[in-house]
C-alpha cells in the first residue's frame, strides 16, 4: 500500500503489554511505491541467497524520487528500529528497486546486482532481519521510527511479516517466512488491498532489481511485463524474467512460439528469436494435464496463467527455491510450421545454479561426457543422475567434515544434472537407458545429450533434494565404462572374511505368512509382535526371489567367515511356542549349503548375552571344513547399542586365531524432532544421529578390548555397515585411537554405497593394529551399489503384478542382491616352523604354514594345509621335503634371487632356477650366473615323489 505524507493507514498494533488491540484508519495513497518482498532468510542454513533483502515496487503511473527515503526494520515485538537510507534515485512506473541487507554464513547464490549494496563499514547500515517473523517500513525521511504501530506522516508502506508480528497493515501479517522462502505482494507488486494477510504470499525468494524488464501495472492490479496480463500478447522471456520465479505470476498472458518437445502432459514452448539478454529464458512449460494435441516445430499460440509449480512439498525449501515457471488452463492455436530451434549449447559444471535457471524450459545441448552417479529411479521414474568429471562421491567419503567437504558438496550440486525420460509416467515400459542385457551401471558414461532443461524431485519423496533436469529431444547412448565383475579381485592371504548387506532377510513376510509355511504370523519390534514390522519379502515367492540372488552373492565372495547385517531377529518358532534368532540366519545358511555342499557353511549360534529387540541383528556364518569356534559368540547389549553387536573368536589348524566384530550402527534416517537434539542434522554433511554412531564407536573400542581378552589374541576385525562415511566422526573416532581402516589403505576411492547420486563407503574393514600386519588385502564387489533396484527380487511396480508397468527384469544372480556392496578381506594367518643353523627335522601344522629350515640339511614335512617353503640364500640346503604338493604348497625364492641380483621374469628362462629329476625326487637347482655363465648349480631341495613335469613355476614358486 502506498499513502501520501498527509495520510494514515490501517494498521493492526498487537500489544503484549496492554493486551489491547488499536486500529488506525488510512486512506490510499498516490505515491505508488510498495515494499513489494521482504527476505531474511539470507545465508541462513537451507538458504539459497547470501545476503537479507528488501525489494521496494513502484506500482503507481507516475515516477517517484526515493531521495532522502530510507526502509526501515524491527524485531516482530520490538520497537527499536534500524534503517538504510535509499539512493537519489528516481523510480519509474513497474520498476523494481532492491536493497541488499546483512550476509550470513550460508547460501549458494549472491543477490542480483542491488540498487543499494552493503558498503564499507560505517558507510551504510547492514541490518539482519529475521527469518521468521518482524517488521518493515518504507519511509519518507532518513529518521527511525520510534514506536511498534509505526505510524506517522513520514511513513510510506509498513509490513508485517510472520505471525508474530506485533503490528502488521489491514487484518493480518504475513505468513511465517523460511530460509527458503520471502513474503512476496501478488501480482508481481501490483495487488494492494491495504492488508498485509492479503496482498502477501510466502515462496521461493525472487530478487528483482532496477535492471528488471518494467511491470507496468495495468488498472486490474495486474502486472504487464512485455505485454498485458489482460489479455494482450507477452514474450516468453518477460514472462520467465531474470530471477528464479516470473513477475507475471498468477496472471493470465498470450505467447507464441515453437514446440520443442512433447511429454504426455504438456509441452516446452521456445521463441525462435528472443531478446539477446543471457539472463532470460526463452522456453516455458505448458502444462495441458493431459497428451497435448500439438507436434515438435509446430508455431503455436498459448493463452493460459503463469504458475509457480513446486515439485517438492510445501515444506521443501529446496523446490520452493526452484519453482518451475508454466502456462496452466491454455487455450492453444496453430499457427502453422515453425522455424528450426537450434538448442542453446551449456557445459557442466555451471558456476551456479543460476545458469541452468536461465534456460528452464529451453532446448540445449550438453557436449561435455556425463557419468552415470545414480541409477536407483531409472525404472520408478525414468530417472539417471549424470554428473560431469567422473562419478560423484560423498564429500565426507573423501574429507572430514568442514570446509573441503562443503565445497566439495558444492561443487557436485553444480556438476549433477538428472536425465529424465521425457514423460512424468511412474514405471515406464520399456525401462529407458537399458543396454541389451538389462542394466545401466552407475560409472557409465554418455558424451551429448540434446534436450530440454526442467527441474524436479530426484527421490521418491516430497520432501527429499532435487536437481535440475533435462528431458532429452534426441537418442541417448550410454556407453559401458564399468564393467560387471563376474567375480570379485584375488585378496590374496589363506583365510578371506566378508561382510554382506542382506538388505532386509526375513523369513517372516509382510503378507503374514513364513518361510515354513505358517500363517498370521508377526516380526517382533521390541515387545510388539506386527507383520507391518516385518522388512523384508511380500509373501514366499518374492522370498525365494530374494534368497536366490543372496545366494549367489555370498557364494560368490568364498568367505571363509561371512558377517551378515539386516537378518531378521527372533523369527517365530514353528510349532507356535516362542522365538528363534538363529532362524533366518539358518535358512540362508540351508540355500548356500544347497548349493554348494552339504555342510560347507554353519552358523555361528546366537550369544549368551542376546541378539537386542529390534527387528533385524547382525550374524555371522563360516566355513567348519576350515575355521573353528574358539569359545562361545560374545554380544554387547548395551543402551546405546540399538542392534548389539556380535564377536566371535576363530581359530585356524594351525592354531593361529582371531576373532571378527560384526557392527550395524544407528542409520543416518528419521530424524529426530527437535533442533536442538544433539542427534540432530547438525549441518556437516553428516546426517542425523552421527552423536549416537560416535558414543557406539567409542562403546565399540571398550567391548573389542573385552574381546581379546577373552580370546587371548590381539587381532579382531571389525566389519559391518557403520552408517558413517569414511573421514566422518565414528570412523574416526577408531582410527585416531590406533585401529587401521582397511579399505582406506588398498583404495584411495572406495565406496559401498550410492545415495543421492554421490558414491562412498558404508561398509567398513577395520583392524587393530596387530591384525593389519596380516592383512593382504581389502576390496569391494561392485555388484550392488552400481546396479538399478529395478533389477531386485521385488515384483510390485512390475509386469505381471502392474501390467502397465515395465517389465520383470529379475535374474537369479548376485546382481542387486542388496543395495550394499559386499567387502571382502584376505587374511595371512600362517604358522611360522623355523629350524636351526643346523640338521633339523621340520614338521608342520596341520594348517597352513611357513616353514624356513635355515642352514644345514634339513628334513622337512609339512602336513596338511597350504605350506610356504622359505629359502634366503645358498647355504640352507641341500633339504628334504618329504610331502611337497604341487598347486598347494609353494617355494619362496624371493629373497634368494633378490640376493643374487637375479630378476624374478629371468629365473627360469635364465637357467638360474632349474628343476632336475633325481630318484630320491625332483631337485630345485639354484645356478648363481644362470645357464650361460661357468657356476655350478647348487642344489636348494629335494621334493620327494615329485617329477619336474609335475610342477608349474608361475604356480608353485614365489620368484
Amino acid at each position: 500500500m502506498s499513502v501520501a505524507a498527509s495520510s494514515r493507514r490501517a494498521v493492526h498494533l498487537l500489544s503484549a503489554v496492554a493486551l489491547a488491540t488499536s486500529a488506525l484508519v488510512a486512506q490510499a495513497s498516490t505515491s505508488g511505491v510498495v515494499i513489494s518482498q521482504v527476505y531474511g532468510g539470507g545465508g541462513n542454513n537451507g538458504a539459497t541467497y547470501t545476503h537479507d533483502f528488501i525489494e521496494l515496487f513502484n506500482a503507481g503511473t507516475a515516477p517517484v524520487s526515493l531521495n532522502g527515503w530510507s526502509v526501515q526494520y524491527a524485531s516482530a515485538s520490538g520497537t527499536s528500529w534500524q534503517k538504510t537510507a535509499l539512493g537519489n534515485v528516481t523510480l519509474q512506473p513497474g520498476q523494481y528497486y532492491l536493497v541488499q541487507e546483512a550476509q550470513g554464513a550460508g547460501g549458494s547464490t549472491p543477490l542480483p546486482t542491488p540498487d543499494v549494496p552493503t558498503g564499507p563499514p560505517g558507510s551504510q547500515a547492514v541490518i539482519a532481519l529475521s527469518g521468521t517473523a518482524g517488521k518493515v517500513a518504507l519511509v519518507s525521511s532518513n529518521t527511525a521510527l520510534t514506536t511498534a504501530s509505526a505510524t506517522g506522516p513520514t511513513i510510506v508502506d509498513y509490513v508485517g511479516f510472520g505471525s508474530t508480528a506485533s503490528a502488521f497493515e489491514g487484518a493480518g501479517p504475513t505468513p511465517n517466512l523460511t530460509n527458503a522462502t520471502a513474503a512476496i505482494r501478488a501480482n508481481a507488486g501490483c495487488t494492494d488491498t491495504n492488508s498485509n494477510s492479503a496482498d502477501f504470499t510466502t515462496g521461493a525468494a525472487t530478487p528483482r532489481n532496477t535492471a528488471t524488464a518494467l511491470n507496468v501495472c495495468s488498472g486490474n492490479g495486474g502486472g504487464n511485463n512485455g505485454g498485458g496480463n489482460n489479455g494482450s500478447p507477452v514474450k516468453i522471456h518477460g514472462i520467465q524474467g531474470t530471477g528464479h520465479t516470473s513477475p507475471l505470476a498468477n496472471a493470465d498472458v498470450i505467447t507464441t512460439g515453437v514446440v520443442t518437445q512433447v511429454i504426455n502432459n504438456g509441452f516446452y514452448l521456445q521463441d525462435p528469436v528472443g531478446d539477446n539478454n543471457p539472463l532470460t529464458s526463452e522456453g516455458i512449460f505448458v502444462f495441458t494435464s493431459t497428451a497435448p494435441t500439438v507436434s515438435v516445430g509446430q508455431s503455436v499460440q498459448v493463452s493460459g496463467k503463469v504458475v509457480e509449480f513446486n515439485a517438492g512439498a510445501a515444506g521443501n525449501a529446496e523446490t520452493l527455491a526452484h519453482t518451475v515457471t508454466e502456462i496452466t488452463s491454455p487455450t492453444i492455436t496453430l499457427l502453422g510450421s515453425g522455424p528450426i530451434i537450434n538448442p542453446t549449447p551449456i557445459t557442466l559444471p555451471v558456476a551456479s545454479d543460476a545458469e541452468l535457471e536461465r534456460v528452464e524450459g529451453m532446448l540445449v545441448t550438453i557436449n561435455t561426457q556425463l557419468t552415470a552417479s545414480q541409477n536407483y529411479f531409472q525404472g520408478r521414474y525414468g530417472q539417471v543422475t549424470l554428473s560431469a568429471n567422473g562419478r560423484l562421491e560423498v564429500p565426507t567419503n573423501r574429507f572430514r567434515p568442514g570446509a573441503s567437504a562443503q565445497t566439495m558438496a558444492q561443487q557436485n550440486a553444480l556438476s549433477s544434472l538428472l536425465l529424465d525420460d521425457g514423460t512424468s509416467v511412474q514405471n515406464p515400459d520399456p525401462t529407458p537407458y537399458f543396454a541389451a542385457d538389462h542394466t545401466l551401471r552407475a560409472g557409465d558414461t554418455v558424451d551429448a545429450i540434446t534436450g530440454v532443461i526442467d527441474y524436479g524431485l530426484a527421490t521418491a519423496s516430497n520432501t527429499g533434494i532435487a536437481s535440475y533436469k533435462i528431458h532429452p529431444t534426441q537418442p541417448v547412448n550410454f556407453t559401458r565404462a564399468n564393467e560387471r565383475p563376474a567375480t570379485p579381485d584375488s585378496v590374496g592371504g589363506n583365510v578371506k572374511v566378508a561382510s554382506a548387506n542382506v538388505l532386509n532377510f526375513f523369513t517372516t513376510f509382510l503378507d503374514g505368512t513364513t518361510a515354513t509355511g505358517q500363517s498370521g504370523q508377526g516380526c517382533t519390534l521390541g515387545g510388539a509382535v506386527s507383520a507391518s514390522n516385518c522388512r523384508g519379502a511380500n509373501n514366499l515367492a518374492e522370498f525365494k526371489r530374494q534368497r536366490a540372488k543372496i545366494v549367489e552373492a555370498i557364494a560368490g565372495t568364498d568367505g571363509d567367515v561371512v558377517g551378515l547385517m539386516e537378518i531378521q531377529n527372533k523369527v517365530p518358532n514353528a510349532n507356535g511356542s516362542g522365538v528363534d534368532a538363529d532362524a533366518a540366519v539358518q535358512n540362508l545358511v540351508t540355500a548356500l549349503n544347497a548349493k554348494l555342499g552339504t555342510g560347507t557353511y554353519a552358523s555361528v549360534p546366537a550369544p549368551a548375552a542376546g541378539t537386542g529387540t529390534d527387528a533385524i541383528r547382525v550374524a555371522l556364518i563360516y566355513k567348519p571344513a576350515k575355521l573353528s569356534l574358539s569359545g562361545a559368540a560374545l554380544s554387547d547389549t548395551h543402551a546405546i547399542n540399538n542392534r548389539p553387536t556380535l564377536a566371535q573368536t576363530f581359530a585356524a589348524p594351525n592354531g593361529e586365531k582371531f576373532s571378527v566384530v560384526v557392527n550395524h550402527l544407528k542409520s543416518k534416517g528419521s530424524c529426530p524432532s527437535s533442533s536442538a537434539d544433539p542427534d540432530a542434522d547438525q549441518g556437516d554433511l553428516q546426517g542425523c544421529w552421527n552423536d549416537t554412531r560416535v558414543q557406539q564407536a567409542t562403546r565399540l573400542r571398550s567391548f573389542v578390548t573385552t574381546v581379546q581378552t577373552a580370546s587371548g589374541s590381539d587381532d579382531v576385525l571389525l566389519i559391518g555397515d557403520f552408517n558413517a562415511y569414511a573421514q566422518e566422526d565414528p570412523i574416526d573416532e577408531l582410527t585416531r585411537h590406533g585401529y587401521v581402516d582397511q579399505i582406506g589403505r588398498f583404495n584411495n576411492f572406495g565406496y559401498s554405497y550410492v545415495f543421492d547420486g554421490a558414491a562412498g563407503r558404508l561398509d567398513h574393514a577395520i583392524t587393530t593394529p596387530s591384525l593389519s600386519t596380516k592383512v593382504t588385502r581389502a576390496i569391494e564387489w561392485h555388484i550392488n551399489a552400481d546396479e538399478p533396484s529395478v533389477i531386485d527380487y521385488n515384483t510390485e511396480f512390475k509386469q505381471p503384478a502392474c501390467p502397465a508397468c515395465g517389465p520383470d527384469y529379475y535374474s537369479p544372480t548376485a546382481y542387486r542382491s542388496s543395495d550394499h556392496d559386499p567387502v571382502i578381506v584376505g587374511l595371512n594367518l600362517l604358522k611360522a616352523v623355523n629350524g636351526t643353523p643346523g640338521r633339523d627335522t621340520l614338521t608342520g601344522t596341520a594348517g597352513d604354514d611357513v616353514v624356513s629350515g635355515g642352514e644345514g640339511s634339513d628334513t622337512i614335512t609339512t602336513a596338511a594345509g597350504r605350506d610356504v617353503l622359505v629359502y634366503t640364500s645358498l647355504r640352507d640346503g641341500l633339504d628334504t621335503v618329504t610331502d611337497f604338493t604341487p598347486g598347494s604348497d609353494r617355494i619362496d625364492l624371493s629373497s634368494l634371487l633378490a640376493s643374487l641380483g637375479t630378476s624374478p621374469t629371468q629365473a627360469i628362462p635364465g637357467g638360474f632356477v632349474r628343476f632336475v629329476d633325481t630318484s630320491a625326487g625332483v631337485q630345485v637347482q639354484i645356478d648363481a650366473d644362470g645357464s650361460a655363465g661357468p657356476a655350478t648349480p647348487k642344489p636348494l631341495a629335494v621334493l620327494r615323489g615329485v617329477t619336474a613335469s609335475q610342477l608349474l613355476a608361475a604356480r608353485d614358486l614365489a620368484l
